[in-house]
C-alpha cells in the first residue's frame, strides 16, 4: 500500500507493521465519567513528560542506529525519573535528512527503522509517545526543501494551502495512514496530535476548514485502527494559544476544545508577559494556572485538557539565552504543579528551550517528585473542576498563590508564596516559613484527609485530619513551609476519621 523506495538499512525491515513485544504496555484511553486517562485495564496513568525530537541529542543516536544502546540507557533513566510520556514529531523539517517522506508518498526505510528502533525502545522501558505527523513550524520555515513543495515533486507552491488544498489532504492521510499500519498497534502510542499547532495561515488566513480538517483526519485514523487494531487510541489537536486572543473573530476554540471526534484538548501555553520572557519564577505559574482555568470553561467536564508545550520561547528563540540554571528548574516546577492543580493532566509538556535541547536535572528532579505525588489522588475518578478562587487563605493572596481543582471527594490545592522574590526572580530560600490557614468551600460535611506534599524533596508529610462542616467549608491549618507546598485531600470513609 505505502511506497518504501530508499535502499534498506537494516536486513530486518519489512513492510509490515512489526510486532509489538510480550512487555508491550497497554493502551490507554479517556477514564469513563473523569477528565484524566488510564490504561485499558482500568490503572490510573498520567502524562507526565516533555518534547523532544528524533534529531536532538539525546535521541540522535536513533538515526542509522548510531549508538542505539545510548538512547536505550537513556529511556530507561527517563523511566525511572518518573517520565511516562515524550511528545514527539514524526518528522524533523529542520534538517533534510529527517524527512519521512522524500518525495511525497516515498517513505523513507533510515526513518521507518529509526521509528521501528524508538517504539520497540519505548515498550520496553514501559514510555509511551504523544506522536504528531508534521513539524509544521519547521515545514513553514523550510518550505523550499520540502518534500510537500510542489518544487521538489510535492502538490503545493506554498504552505498557506496545506489544509485546504486535496492532493495535500490525501497525502497527510495516508502519512497517517503509514503510521497507523506500521505503528499504532503499540501501546507504546499513547495518542494522535493529529496536526500540531494548526493555524489559519495554514488555510489562507482562515479558520473555517478547522473542524472538517480534524473531522477528516480523525475519522481516518479511528476507521484503520478500529479495522485493524479493534481498538483507537485517543486524539488530540494542539494549537500555539495565544492565537485564541490574538484572532478573537475567528471561530478557533470551538474545534480545539470541543469537536466531537477529538477525546482530549490541549494547548501550547505561551504568554509575553509571563512565560515567553520570564522575569521571576512566580509570574509564569500564576499565568499557567490562568489559562488552565479558562481553558477548562471552554472544554466538556468528562475531557481532559493538558499543556502539551512551554517554555521561555523568546528568551531562548528570540534573545539566544539560557535562562540560569536554577532560576529555570524552580519556574518548571512551579509551572509543572500550578498545571497539575488547576485541574490539568500532569505537569504539561515543557519545549525545552534551552541549549542543548534537553531537560536538566532539576526538571527531572520535578518529574519524579509528581510521580510521586500522584498515588495520593484516585485520578480514575476525580471529576475535578477549577476551584482557586473558592480557597481562601490566611495570608492572603498577596503573600500566597492559589491553585485548585476539587470534586465532592477529592481535592488539589497548590500554595506557593508571592511575598519574599528575591533579587534573582527566584523565591528567599533564607524567608521565614509560614504556616497557611487554609479554607476551601463547596465540599460535604464530614471528615477530610489532608496530606501535605514538599514539592523539592518529592516527601509526603504526616497525613492531618479536618471536617468539613454543614455548610461544606473545610478549615485547616498547613505545616510551616518556605517557598511552596501542594495538598492532598481526601474524603475520609465513614469510621475512619
Amino acid at each position: 500500500m505505502y511506497d518504501v523506495t530508499e535502499n534498506l538499512v537494516s536486513p530486518v525491515f519489512s513492510p509490515g507493521a512489526p510486532a509489538p513485544s510480550e512487555t508491550a504496555p497497554a493502551w490507554i484511553e479517556v477514564a469513563p465519567g473523569a477528565p484524566y486517562f488510564v490504561t485499558d485495564q482500568g490503572e490510573a496513568w498520567t502524562p507526565i513528560g516533555y518534547n523532544d525530537s528524533i534529531a536532538w541529542v539525546e535521541l540522535e543516536g536513533l538515526f542509522r542506529r548510531r549508538d542505539l544502546a545510548a538512547v536505550e540507557a537513556h529511556l530507561q533513566k527517563l523511566k525511572a525519573q518518573g517520565v511516562t510520556c515524550i511528545r514527539l514529531m514524526l518528522e524533523c523539517a529542520q534538517s533534510r535528512h529527517r524527512f519521512i517522506e522524500r518525495p511525497v508518498g516515498a517513505f523513507s526505510p533510515r526513518m521507518v527503522q529509526l521509528w521501528d528502533d524508538l517504539f520497540a525502545l519505548c515498550e520496553a522501558a514501559g514510555l509511551r509517545i504523544l506522536l504528531t505527523p508534521f513539524d509544521t513550524f519547521w515545514t513553514w520555515i523550510r518550505w523550499k526543501g520540502h518534500p510537500y513543495n510542489r518544487a521538489n515533486g510535492g502538490m503545493l507552491d506554498k504552505p498557506s494551502r496545506l489544509l485546504l488544498d486535496p492532493d495535500a489532504r490525501a497525502a497527510i492521510k495516508a502519512r497517517l495512514g503509514f503510521a497507523v499500519e506500521r505503528w499504532g498497534g503499540s501501546g507504546a502510542l499513547f495518542a494522535w496530535d493529529l496536526w500540531n499547532e494548526i493555524h489559519p495561515a495554514q488555510a489562507e488566513d482562515s479558520a473555517d476548514v478547522f473542524a472538517d480538517f480534524i473531522a477528516d483526519l480523525s475519522q481516518h485514523v479511528r476507521a484503520l485502527e478500529q479495522k485493524l487494531y479493534g481498538r483507537t487510541h485517543p486524539q488530540t489537536v494542539s494549537l500555539f494559544g495565544p492565537e485564541l486572543h490574538w484572532r478573537p473573530g475567528m471561530n478557533i476554540a470551538e474545534p480545539i476544545f470541543r469537536h466531537p471526534d477529538l477525546d482530549f484538548a490541549t494547548l501550547h501555553i505561551y504568554d509575553s508577559a509571563a512565560i515567553d520572557a520570564p522575569k521571576n519564577t512566580v509570574d509564569p505559574a500564576r499565568a499557567m494556572g490562568r489559562i488552565v482555568r479558562d481553558c477548562l470553561g471552554e472544554t466538556g467536564p468528562d475531557r481532559p485538557f493538558l499543556d502539551t508545550e512551554h517554555g521561555p520561547i523568546h528568551t531562548f528563540k528570540d534573545k539566544h539565552k539560557n535562562l540560569p540554571e536554577p532560576f529555570d528548574d524552580e519556574m518548571f516546577r512551579h509551572m509543572s504543579w500550578a498545571h497539575l492543580a488547576s485541574g490539568g493532566a500532569g505537569g504539561g509538556m515543557r519545549w525545552p528551550n534551552r541549549h542543548p535541547h534537553v531537560l536538566t536535572p532539576g526538571m527531572r528532579a520535578a518529574q519524579r517528585a509528581m510521580s510521586a505525588f500522584l498515588p495520593l489522588i484516585d485520578w480514575a475518578s476525580f471529576r475535578r473542576r477549577n476551584v482557586g478562587e473558592a480557597v481562601m487563605t490566611v495570608p492572603g493572596p498577596k503573600a500566597l498563590a492559589v491553585f485548585a481543582c476539587a470534586d465532592v471527594r477529592q481535592a488539589v490545592v497548590y500554595l506557593l508564596r508571592r511575598d519574599t522574590l528575591g533579587g534573582d526572580g527566584r523565591l528567599r530560600a533564607d524567608a521565614a516559613a509560614i504556616t497557611p490557614t487554609i479554607r476551601l468551600s463547596g465540599l460535604p460535611a464530614g471528615p477530610f484527609t489532608v496530606t501535605p506534599f514538599e514539592t523539592s524533596t518529592g516527601v509526603a508529610l504526616a497525613p492531618l485530619q479536618a471536617t468539613a462542616d454543614a455548610r461544606g467549608a473545610l478549615t485547616f491549618s498547613t505545616p510551616a513551609f518556605v517557598a511552596d507546598l501542594v495538598l492532598a485531600i481526601v474524603k475520609t470513609a465513614s469510621g475512619h476519621a
